[in-house]
């Protein structure tokens, strides 16, 4: 935690790495058949303490193993651990670029710093002296106590009495939630007695607040949710029937892009007189069901969920599968009409402050078809094209059973012309495909001004009832239930209203040039969105991000310099298939309990978001030394 002018200005937690985490040791001592306070003791004599890298220390023990055969000492060990601890917190977790950002005064605690070597490898490590309670075990019980006692009105607990305390107890047991398809399995813990004698009761491990409803009060008006609202507007169509559709059923995966697509694909497939067949909602059930043709453990969770919709739709025997690859996303960021640098036209609009860099889609979004079609057994065969010898009805059944054209949605000219390439050897004509297009566009274009209204709406209600939102910005995907976990539900039974960052994007004033290349088009609304924040007294920003997100690296540094860069709070949502929403849970109280704080202490956040100078010209005499990848 850093705190500034008396105000805590941000908070990190340790979220998935096990680095720094006193047990982390402890095991290592009891392998070597110490208790933890005599192996730290001993990491105090190291003269030279073995390097065993910043890497993960989960995967250290092999590290470790070469280090005795090569003749390191117990004492060496001891301390090469304590330093790596250290350097992977510091380095890895809280990602500290310079020493000097963590100010001059430091203040440790937490069981782990107990350990004395660990205390001095970060005091050596960091370059400063610092503070350590003596207790330093137990600080988080008395700050919760302190807490309490700050906040109380009474001074009369509603838990339990002082003279119930000694012979306190809690008994727990499981249930299943059993009132959505998560299902979680819930810990209720029975304590103490109220004023009729019956037991008190608290729920945990709920993924929503469906499962705690003994523990939330009555919803406040403003907790609007539009993550709810917009999964439902999202898949709200009605198909033609079967029978009512001539040219058959075509199903559509409900994965990565088509959550930002779908409107606009299922308006052009009905026009053309099609049955569109929507996989079914995400869930574990569909993960399984792909599970054996993954080709990676490493890629992000909605990705991985493709494969189980694709294998759904096979299984309902639909006509083809319709999953298309979009290199470029629609842009959302027009340059001025009467720009002289680009002549109104975004694809020339580079340098233009109005206008992001670029609207590439990302390259797993983009591209995710490809991995389907080739590591999938019943889409290797497909025929693409006529070849010699091969029948029209043989070419139909083959391009039938997954396209998976790469087109230029952001052109509409250049759309119709590929469209028609696509569907003419089904019998499909140019005209037909260009008025189900402009139908298609339509649709599309309303489908997002409803959400921008929506959003409107919203953040006019909690201005007007002086409530609060939070913009939980994501991917569009990261509106599905199952990727998302229940985290939007979670902060409404908060009290805040829920904003998606499609719903409030169009608000916000993006200064450029940023401090990244702006070339991602779902990355052009999340700094938008931080803009509107910044600026928002009633609104504050939580960043979803999907473990195996290479490009989130860049965009959680630029979000956190935007808001801060306005004294504004920044918090991380890490999320993948993993349902345990602990940490994202403390993260959300931690982040409501600095912003009661600072409404009771009237804090007002101050500072502007400085942009970068504008880089210099790209010369030809650059050209001889630069290498430029396109």
């Amino acid at each position: 935690m850093t705190v500034k002018r008396g105000e805590i200005d941000g908070i990190l937690l340790n979220e998935a790495c096990s680095s720094g985490c006193g047990s982390f040791i402890e095991n290592f001592a009891s392998a070597l058949g110490m208790s933890a306070k005599e192996f730290a003791a001993m990491g105090l004599t190291s003269e030279n303490p073995v390097d065993l890298g910043s890497r993960c220390t989960v995967f250290m023990n092999s590290r470790v193993k070469q280090a005795q055969k090569e003749g390191a000492s117990v004492a060496d060990i001891s301390a090469g651990l304590s330093y790596s601890v250290v350097k992977n917190a510091l380095f890895k977790v809280i990602k500290m670029r310079d020493p000097d950002a963590m100010g001059s005064k430091i203040i440790v605690q937490g069981g782990t710093f107990l350990n004395m070597s660990v205390l001095r490898a970060f005091e050596l490590t960091s370059g400063r002296e610092v503070v350590r309670p003596d207790k330093a075990g137990l600080m988080g019980a008395y700050g919760a106590a302190l807490i309490a006692k700050e906040r109380d009105s009474d001074g009369i607990s509603t838990i339990a009495k002082s003279d119930t305390l000694e012979n306190f107890t809690i008994e727990k047991t499981t249930a299943r939630c059993g009132k959505c398809p998560n299902n979680c399995l819930l810990t209720i813990s029975k304590f103490g007695s109220d004023k009729n004698g019956k037991k008190q009761i608290f729920i945990t491990n709920n993924r929503c607040e469906k499962g705690g409803i003994d523990n939330v009060t009555e919803k406040s008006e403003t907790a609007v949710n539009l993550f709810e609202y917009k999964y439902k507007r999202l898949f709200d169509y009605t198909p033609l029937k079967p029978e009512d559709a001539p040219r058959g059923v075509a199903g559509i995966p409900r994965v990565l892009g088509l959550y930002e697509n779908y409107p606009f694909w299922h308006t052009f497939f009905t026009e053309l007189g099609y049955s569109v067949k929507l996989s079914p909602k995400s869930s574990r059930e569909i993960y399984d069901m792909g599970i054996e043709t993954m080709p990676s453990e490493s890629v992000c969770y909605p990705a991985k969920l493709a494969h189980g919709h694709i294998v759904s739709l096979l299984n309902d025997g639909v006509d083809f599968i319709f999953y298309p690859s979009l290199l470029y996303e629609i842009p959302e960021e027009f340059a001025c009409k009467d720009c002289s640098n680009c002549s109104g036209n975004v694809n020339n609009a580079v340098s233009c402050r109005k206008s992001s860099d670029n609207h590439y889609n990302c390259p797993v979004v983009a591209t995710y078809s490809e991995v389907i079609k080739n590591n999938m057994p019943e889409f290797r065969a497909v025929v693409r094209s006529p070849a010699v010898g091969v029948s029209p009805e043989e070419y139909v059944k083959g391009t039938r059973r997954l396209m998976n054209p790469f087109l230029p949605i952001y052109d509409k000219a250049r759309m119709a012309q590929r469209m028609t390439e696509e569907f003419y050897p089904l019998g499909i004509g140019g005209e037909e495909i260009a008025h189900a297009l402009v139908a298609a566009y339509k649709e599309d274009d309303k489908f997002k001004a409803d959400i921008r209204r929506k959003g409107e709406e919203t953040l006019k209600l909690i201005n007007d009832k002086k409530g609060r939102g939070i913009v939980l910005a994501g991917r569009p995907y990261h509106v599905d239930p199952e990727i998302n976990h229940g985290i939007p539900e979670m902060i409404a039974g908060y009290g805040f209203a829920v904003f998606t960052e499609d719903s409030v994007a169009h608000l916000g004033e993006v200064v450029r040039p940023l401090r990244v290349v702006d070339q991602w088009a779902y990355h052009a609304r999340l700094y938008a969105s931080a803009f509107l924040v910044a600026g928002e007294p009633n609104l504050e920003l939580v960043q979803l991000n999907s473990f195996g997100c290479g490009l989130d690296a860049v965009t959680t540094d630029q979000v956190q310099e935007i808001l801060s860069g306005s004294g504004r709070l920044y918090t991380l949502l890490k999320i993948d298939e993993v349902n345990n929403l602990g940490a994202a849970r403390i993260r959300l109280r931690s982040l409501i309990a600095v912003i009661e704080d600072r409404a009771r202490k009237n804090f007002t956040a101050t500072g502007t978001y400085q942009p970068l100078k504008k880089p210099p010209a790209f010369t030809k005499a650059m050209r001889k030394t630069h290498t430029i990848i396109a």
